[in-house]
C-alpha cells in the first residue's frame, strides 16, 4: 500500500528511559511502514533538557500551540536522587506541568478495556473519564506551623491599599497547621471550557462536583463559574449532540461513580482529579492502559501515557535483559494524535489507519498476546506472555490483516 500522507506536522515530544525505548520501537514498527510521517521533533529527554536549561520544554508548548496536536513520551521529573543520576544544574520541573501550564490545559485520562480484564467494580463495562483541573488548590498552597497561643487570620490587601480580615483560628490551647490555597477565576473559566468542549468532541456526558455546601465560597465559585459558561454558551450544543451536563457534590458523586455503567467524563478539582484518576486506573485493571490527553480550551490537544517512564524495565534492558513491558498507552498516544491530526486536516485515510491499529492492539491481547503485566491480570484461558518488541511485531501482523 501507498504511505499516507499527513498535510500538517504534529509536534513530537521524545522522553526518557524505557519508555523512549519504546517509542522508537512503536515509530519502527507501527508508524513508518505506513505513513509519510510528519512531525517536529523536541527532545524532552533528562539531558537534553538539562542542556538547554529546560528551554526545550517552552519552545515544544510553544510550537504545539502553533500546530495544534502534540504526541508526548512519558519523561523524567527529577528528584534527589536523579540530580546526582543525570549530574543536573538544578531540580527542573515537571515538563507535564510546564506544559500544561503553558497551554492553560486541563487533563483526561481514560482507560483502555480489553476482554479478559475484568474491571475491579464489575458494572463499570464503559470507560470512566477524569478530567482534572490541573492548577492551583493543594499544589500551590502556603502553609505553616502554629504554636500554642498564636492566632491565624486570612487578610486581603486591595488594590487601593485596604484590607479585608477573617479570623482562621485561635490556637489558644493548642499546636497547629494552617495552609492557604487560592485559584483563578480565568484558569476555572478554562478548565469549564475544555471539559464542555471534550464532551461535545467526545459525546460523552460530563458531570462536575465539588462540596460547596462546605465551601460556600470557593467551592460555590466553581460550581458558578461551570453554571453560568454551560446555560450561556454550551447547554444548545449539548441539546443538540444529545448528551447531559450534571453537577452533584463530590460524595455523592463517588456513590453515583461505583454504582454506574461508566460511559461519562467527570470533572474534577486539581486535588480530587489526582487522587481518583488513580483509583479509576487502578480499579480497571492497570495503569498501563490509561490514556492521557492535555486540552485547551482553544482546542489545542497533546497526547500521552499515563504512567511513567518504567525505570526499573529500563535498567533490565541497559544490561541486556530482556523486558516485557506494557507499551499500549504509549502505542494508544500516538494513535489519538495522527486521529485527531487528521481530524482537523480531514485526511480520513490517517483517522481509518488510528482506528485500525488501536483495533488491532485490542486484538492481540484478546487473543492471548500480551506483555507481562497484563498476563497476571488476565482470565483469557489461552493467553502468552511475549517480550517488549514482539508484542509489537504480533501488533502488526493484525494491522496487516485490517489494512
Amino acid at each position: 500500500m501507498d504511505k499516507i500522507i499527513m498535510k500538517t506536522p504534529l509536534v513530537e515530544m521524545d522522553g526518557d528511559e524505557m519508555t523512549r525505548i519504546i517509542w522508537k520501537m512503536i515509530k519502527d514498527i507501527l508508524l513508518l511502514p505506513y505513513i509519510d510521517l510528519k512531525t517536529e521533533y523536541y527532545d524532552l529527554g533528562l539531558e537534553y533538557r538539562n542542556e538547554t536549561n529546560d528551554q526545550v520544554t517552552i519552545d515544544s508548548a510553544e510550537a504545539t500551540k502553533k500546530y495544534g496536536v502534540a504526541v508526548k513520551c512519558a519523561t523524567i521529573t527529577p528528584n534527589a536522587a536523579r540530580m546526582t543520576e543525570y549530574n543536573l544544574k538544578e531540580m527542573w520541573k515537571s515538563p507535564n506541568g510546564t506544559i500544561r501550564a503553558l497551554l492553560d490545559g486541563t487533563v483526561f485520562r481514560s482507560p483502555i478495556l480489553v476482554k479478559g480484564i475484568t474491571p475491579y467494580i464489575p458494572t463499570w463495562t464503559k470507560p470512566i473519564c477524569i478530567a482534572r483541573h490541573a492548577y492551583g488548590d493543594v499544589y500551590k498552597n502556603t502553609e505553616m506551623i502554629v504554636e500554642k497561643g498564636s492566632k491565624a487570620e486570612l487578610c486581603v490587601t486591595n488594590a487601593d491599599g485596604t484590607e479585608t480580615r477573617d479570623i482562621i483560628f485561635d490556637f489558644k490551647n493548642s499546636d497547629g497547621i494552617i495552609q492557604g490555597m487560592h485559584n483563578l477565576d480565568s484558569s476555572i473559566s478554562s478548565f469549564a471550557r475544555a471539559c464542555f468542549n471534550y464532551a461535545l468532541d467526545q459525546k460523552l456526558d460530563l458531570w462536575f462536583a465539588t462540596k460547596d455546601t462546605i465551601s460556600k465560597k470557593y467551592d460555590h465559585t466553581f460550581k458558578d463559574i461551570f453554571a453560568e459558561i454551560f446555560e450561556n454558551e454550551y447547554k444548545e450544543k449539548f441539546d443538540e449532540a444529545g448528551i447531559e451536563y450534571f453537577y452533584t457534590l463530590i460524595d455523592d458523586a463517588v456513590a453515583r461513580v461505583i454504582r454506574s455503567n461508566g460511559g461519562y467524563i467527570w470533572a474534577c478539582k486539581n486535588y480530587d482529579g489526582d487522587v481518583m484518576s488513580d483509583m479509576i486506573a487502578t480499579a480497571f485493571g492497570s495503569l498501563a492502559m490509561m490514556t492521557s490527553v492535555l486540552v485547551s480550551p482553544e482546542g489545542i490537544y497533546e497526547y500521552e501515557a499515563a504512567h511513567g517512564t518504567v525505570q526499573r524495565h529500563y535498567y533490565k534492558h541497559l544490561k541486556g535483559e530482556e523486558t516485557s513491558t506494557n507499551s499500549v498507552a504509549t502505542l494508544f498516544a500516538w494513535t489519538g494524535a495522527l486521529r485527531k491530526r487528521g481530524e482537523l486536516d480531514e485526511t480520513p485515510e490517517l483517522c481509518a489507519f488510528a482506528d485500525k491499529l488501536e483495533k488491532a492492539t485490542i486484538d492481540t491481547i484478546e487473543s492471548g498476546i500480551m506483555t507481562g503485566d497484563l498476563y497476571l491480570l488476565s482470565t483469557l484461558e489461552n493467553k502468552t506472555k511475549v517480550n517488549t518488541e514482539d508484542f509489537l511485531k504480533a501488533v502488526n501482523e493484525k494491522l496487516k490483516e485490517l489494512l
